[in-house]
């Protein structure tokens, strides 16, 4: 079954005057107890933070939270020691564990892009940390790329404690891309730019896909695009 979510049905939140960010999932002050996750993923930000605004130091726990950076730069320290800068083409992961404090601040004059997704862990009482990534998000096209993930073997990228994996794809105008899924795993699709055509759907710039029960999806670039691919788990038994 495949579910789209047009761009316009986002909540948009400008709770400071530095913060844009559209809630794809409730958060913060958007409750909708019919869309509160999609399978382990519990948070979708689509966010735009000012020059020398950001998110102070605030306290986590038991969730994994992954962020790409699409355009600018942030600077991250935390209650555990970590600092670093992330910048374009860059990818975070924190792992809340047991618990720590950390902020997000964009030290520049430009607005700095991102997505933030959060995701329930796969086990709980972890011991907090940190990673990021040089990615290379808008390096590689017509491929789905992983960026964060739960398996092992995969290299060169984050590693997040979840049965899930996120994945980037630039795709170029008419080149299309198969994605093999499963009953027992959902698909979240997100457009940050272009347009695609998936399994006889239009999908269009900031719109969201979300698929269940499917076991193939053709991914076609009707224009230039560039999307993120969530594989998610069903059941909570498999998070």
């Amino acid at each position: 079954m495949l579910k789209l979510i047009p761009a316009t049905d986002r909540y948009h939140a400008t709770p400071t005057n530095w913060l844009s960010s559209y809630y794809l999932l409730s958060y913060a002050d958007y409750n909708d107890p019919n869309n509160e996750h999609f399978g382990p993923m519990r948070a979708f930000n689509d966010a735009t933070i000012q020059g020398k605004g950001g998110y102070p130091q605030q306290p986590r726990s038991e969730m994994e939270i992954v962020t790409l950076v699409l355009d600018g730069e942030l600077q991250h320290n935390d209650t555990v020691g970590n600092r670093g800068t992330i910048k374009k083409g860059d990818a975070q992961r924190i792992t809340a564990g047991t618990g720590l404090a950390h902020a997000e601040m964009n030290a520049t004059d430009t607005p700095t892009h991102i997505f933030q997704i959060w995701l329930l862990p796969s086990q709980s009482g972890l011991a907090p940390c940190y990673e990021q990534k040089d990615v290379n998000l808008f390096d590689t096209s017509n491929k789905l790329v992983p960026v964060a993930s739960g398996q092992k073997v995969l290299e060169d990228l984050l590693y997040i404690n979840s049965n899930s994996t996120i994945y980037w794809c630039n795709l170029d105008a008419d080149e299309t891309v198969r994605f093999k899924t499963f009953p027992i795993r959902n698909t979240f699709i997100y457009v940050l730019e272009g347009q695609l055509f998936v399994n006889g759907l239009d999908v269009g710039t900031s719109d969201q896909l979300r698929a269940t029960d499917e076991h193939v999806l053709e991914i076609q670039a009707t224009v230039d695009a560039r999307f993120v691919l969530l594989d998610l788990p069903v059941s909570p038994a498999n998070y």
